[in-house]
């Protein structure tokens, strides 16, 4: 049994896994930066440990900071959350040796399939549609060049280990591959400590579509259905929905076989997400797969009533999954927008700072994911996300109109934020139609410029 979690991270995402710990009679412990001694989760939780200074790399990334936490306080587990070292397989080991549950897969899994180019070849065996590309690693760029060629323009150049829209580049032709080539590099050197690239053929104007797959210990993987994450600006995601008008009932079912087939391939267990490029014609790719819990699961829970979180920490404890795929079914329609505080029209100019009054909505499916407060003041050093609203409805077209209402009730003063923004993209006459692909942010600016649209 688990009886004592550390949560290795910050946030709302902490704040919300210890509120399912809360419900389970779980005890829970939080860490915490000198930049967060005030921060909500370190409040919450019933335990608090600093664990360094503000910067990231000497605190929640700080791997024998938060294991020697984790064993000063008797901890059972350790659940990462999203980012920082959630899928880190060195670490994830690191709880292994020291005789802590990891909440998430465990060490060789998230190594196999955090290497984007071992995890393409593990789905290529397993019969899983994956986007043209190369099958070797690539460090320099006179051999990126010749591949390719091989593959064929337009070429995406992504870093084999990362994420987060970090160390891509996308080469049109021959002529600026090698420009391309080196800066995705650079940035992926810089990112991750690591320049080993990878290419695959650019798939122009898909959605993308992710599914939420579960799976136990004792072999057993469903799939919660997709997840539509096509509205993204450089890589990332800002509104997420479930379900996809882009599915009927058919193509669903052979995406979510795919999910659960690549799953499989990989020895998967806990909670994971398959992440796809669809095309307009149907096609599907596997882009890659995320060992963790997502932002946007909270859509899922929505739609399915299934608290992932709890589901999670259940799997880590040994227990088998409660329900088979048969089970599962999506009832109604749920969108989440994620408010960061930045200023859209400064170039999303982030905007640390304290806020001085608050205004959250609340209703019937309503949802606020959130660690602030007024008073609170959002450092300068993490991510610039500070709630995400989320709301359900028996369809999409009142749950779009149910998110206008809540955006247009939310009061955040203090620092600017990008409810604005997003309310004009909920009320974008193709969001509405649902004629949306990733390239909408994109080609959304374009036309507020006067720049003619890819």
């Amino acid at each position: 049994m688990i009886k004592k979690v550390l949560i290795a991270n910050r946030g709302e995402i902490a704040v919300r896994i210890i509120r399912a710990c809360r419900e389970m009679g779980i005890e829970t412990v939080a860490v915490y930066s000198e930049a967060d001694r005030e921060a909500l989760h370190a409040k919450l939780a019933d335990e608090a440990v600093c664990i360094g200074p503000a910067a990231s790399s000497e605190s929640y990334l700080s791997m024998d900071r938060i294991i020697s936490a984790a064993v000063n306080t008797s901890s059972d587990a350790i659940h990462p959350g999203f980012g920082f070292l959630s899928e880190n397989s060195r670490f994830a080991k690191l709880c292994e040796k020291c005789g802590i549950a990891f909440v998430g897969p465990d060490s060789k899994v998230i190594a196999s399939l955090g290497n984007k180019q071992e995890a393409r070849n593990t789905m290529i065996r397993a019969g899983v549609p994956v986007i043209p590309g190369s099958s070797k690693p690539i460090y320099d760029v006179e051999a990126g060049a010749a591949e390719a060629e091989k593959i064929g323009y337009p070429v995406m150049i992504k870093a084999a280990l990362g994420g987060g829209g970090k160390g891509m580049r996308v080469a049109d032709n021959a002529k600026t591959f090698k420009q391309s080539f080196l800066t995705a590099q650079n940035e992926a050197q810089r990112a991750f400590g690591d320049s080993m690239m990878y290419l695959e053929h650019f798939v122009r104007h898909p959605r993308h579509i992710e599914f939420q797959i579960l799976g136990d210990s004792f072999g057993n993987v469903v799939h919660l259905g997709e997840r539509d994450c096509s509205i993204q600006r450089n890589h990332q995601k800002m509104i997420e929905e479930s379900p996809s008008v882009a599915l009927c009932d058919e193509l669903r079912e052979k995406m979510g076989e795919a999910a659960i087939k690549a799953a499989k391939a990989a020895g998967y267990k806990n909670a994971g997400t398959i992440e796809f490029l669809l095309e307009k014609s149907g096609d599907f790719y596997f882009m890659e797969m995320n060992t963790r819990i997502q932002v946007e699961h909270p859509v899922t829970e929505w739609v399915t009533g299934i608290d992932l979180i709890k589901e999670q920490i259940r799997i880590a404890a040994g227990e088998k999954l409660s329900f088979t795929q048969e089970d599962i079914r999506l009832n109604g329609h749920a969108i989440e927008c994620r408010i960061n505080a930045e200023n859209p029209e400064k170039g999303f100019r982030p905007s640390p700072g304290m806020i001085t009054d608050l205004h959250l909505p609340g209703g019937k499916g309503v949802r606020i994911d959130t660690a602030v407060y007024t008073g609170y003041t959002i450092p300068p050093y993490y991510d610039s996300m500070i709630a995400k609203l989320i709301v359900w409805a028996k369809d999409r077209p009142e749950a779009i109109r149910k998110m206008q209402s809540v955006l247009g009730e939310v009061i955040i003063e203090g620092v600017d934020t990008n409810i604005n923004y997003q309310y004009e993209i909920l009320s974008n006459p193709d969001f509405i139609d649902g004629n949306v692909d990733i390239d909408f942010i994109e080609n959304r600016e374009r036309q507020k410029t006067g720049k003619k649209s890819i």
